[in-house]
């Protein structure tokens, strides 16, 4: 496996043995002779920080305590000890806040963060969470928008009732701050910016949301074909580079009863077959949990996505990322899109979408809003004129 240099080869090794270990019991084996070899702790935590598995490094290790050094132990105790008191936080905060909505009546599903640790790892102490992600429909968004405020969360950027109609199309999240901590909710009517060309139907996940129970709480959540498609095209947009994201996937992956027909007809369908085939590819290659052998033959036949899968597996070994405002970024997400349509319309409306960052650089009166797609061409030509 590739590495930035030989010296990390060791602490990834363990890295990744704990995490497959956590996915499979069957590997737990694996982990002391890892240990035994000669490790790098400060590397090795600063990787498991990085990648949002300190926790669960924690919870592999400890039946097996006595073979590790007694300030790596101590650190990563801490760490599980401030993941649980933040995670009890949030509960409270998203128990208060689900109150208040349904008391309007109005439909909202609580996704990722508390309701990921606690249907797919049993534990809410297992996952980090930092924030309370609510997916909403657009229309519902003025109306939670105030009640929230009525909480004491303000939005994190002031748009104007033109801004705001606009963003509700183009955009995906508006975040939210509180005296418990910034951007700490973050009401999502989309899975992504519209430019990323994936378009969900969001009333469909709501109508195949299923029960679960979150700090004694009983909410709706996405159905599990759902969610993993939903953190597939998550970790793509962040090109995988976080092992959380694919642990994530594993313990979906791992469910008995998965409807993999639909999972891969609905990923053809929205045009991220290729993105699923990464997504699966990466699973598997770095934490050893595979979809079953029908899928892989359905998937991961396509040659572009095993290349692919391969750059972005070196990339999130080697810890070398992409600015997401890069012209390298946004030619490495047209690359992961298997169907031409597809690039042309993310390339159309990457090009003619404009955004928070347009109506801040120049401030037009309301009857030129839109003008504004001349100011995001301009912006993105001045780019291209500097790369």
């Amino acid at each position: 496996m590739p590495a930035s240099s030989p010296a990390l080869d060791t602490e990834w090794s363990l890295l990744l043995a704990a995490c497959s270990a956590f996915a499979h019991p069957k590997n737990l084996d694996r982990v002391p002779s890892r240990l035994a070899e000669p490790m790098n702790w400060a590397s090795l935590l600063d990787l498991a920080e990085q990648h949002g598995v300190a926790p669960l490094l924690c919870h592999v290790l400890s039946p097996i305590e006595n073979e590790v050094p007694d300030e790596p132990l101590g650190w990563l105790k801490q760490k599980y000890q401030t993941n649980i008191r933040k995670s009890l936080i949030l509960a409270g905060e998203l128990i208060r806040v689900l109150d208040r909505i349904n008391a309007l009546g109005v439909e909202v599903m609580p996704y990722k963060g508390l309701v990921l640790a606690e249907t797919m790892y049993g534990n809410i102490a297992l996952r980090p969470t930092g924030d309370i992600d609510l997916l909403i429909r657009p229309q519902d968004f003025p109306q939670i928008k105030n009640a929230v405020r009525e909480l004491g969360y303000a939005p994190h950027t002031t748009l104007s009732e033109t801004e705001e109609r606009a963003y509700l199309i183009s955009g995906y999240e508006c975040a939210f701050d509180c005296a418990a901590g910034r951007n700490l909710l973050e009401l999502q009517w989309a899975l992504q910016p519209r430019f990323y060309a994936v378009d969900i139907d969001m009333d469909a996940l709501f109508r195949r949301a299923i029960p679960a129970t979150v700090a004694g709480w009983k909410v709706k959540t996405l159905s599990n074909e759902d969610l993993l498609l939903v953190l597939g095209i998550h970790a793509a947009k962040h090109l995988w580079g976080r092992l959380i994201w694919l642990c994530d996937i594993a313990q979906i992956v791992n469910l008995p009863n998965l409807n993999w027909d639909w999972i891969v007809d609905q990923s053809r369908e929205l045009g991220i077959a290729r993105v699923l085939s990464i997504t699966l590819q990466l699973t598997g290659v770095l934490l050893e949990v595979a979809p079953p052998p029908s899928v892989r033959g359905k998937l991961l036949d396509d040659r572009v996505s095993v290349a692919l899968a391969d750059e972005i597996r070196t990339r999130v070994v080697s810890r070398t990322s992409l600015n997401p405002e890069s012209l390298a970024y946004f030619r490495l997400m047209m690359r992961l899109r298997e169907r031409k349509a597809d690039r042309l319309k993310f390339l159309q409306r990457l090009a003619l979408t404009p955004g928070p960052n347009e109506w801040s650089a120049v401030r037009l009166p309301a009857p030129l809003f839109p003008l504004y797609r001349v100011v995001r061409l301009s912006r993105l030509a001045a780019r291209l004129v500097r790369a």
